[in-house]
């Protein structure tokens, strides 16, 4: 019904910048907060952003002034600007959007697949 689609991870050094991007795809009559959850190997998957239908963003705290979120609601996208990656940035980043189908009543989460990020000398 709902496809979730990122792009944009890879390889990078500490310091650099990588963009991630998600685009959704369906029947979608509207589209509610979206975000970016990340999980590393051994750990449990956490929330790193997200971003309301009007455009507030919420970050968790250890990539607050390095990490933006955006999202363009024409396009059905949300972005994820990472700037000053540590290598505990290192994980899979997941795609997350709460949204409203045409053919349903009711808000419904959906996941990408994920895109790999990795921080390294």
């Amino acid at each position: 019904q709902v496809q979730l689609v990122e792009s944009g991870g890879g390889l990078v050094q500490p310091g650099g910048s990588l963009r991630l991007s998600c685009a959704a795809s369906g029947r979608i009559l509207s589209l509610d907060t979206m975000g970016w959850y990340r999980q590393a190997p051994g750990k449990e998957r956490e929330l790193v952003a997200d971003i309301t239908s009007g455009g507030g963003p919420n970050y968790v705290d250890s990539v607050k002034g390095r990490f933006t979120i955006s999202r363009d609601n024409a396009k059905k996208t949300v972005a994820l600007q990472m700037n000053s990656l540590k290598p505990e940035d290192t994980a899979v980043y997941y795609c997350k959007a709460r949204i409203l189908l045409y053919s349903s009543a009711d808000y419904t989460i959906y996941w990408g697949q994920g895109t790999q990020v990795t921080v390294s000398s």
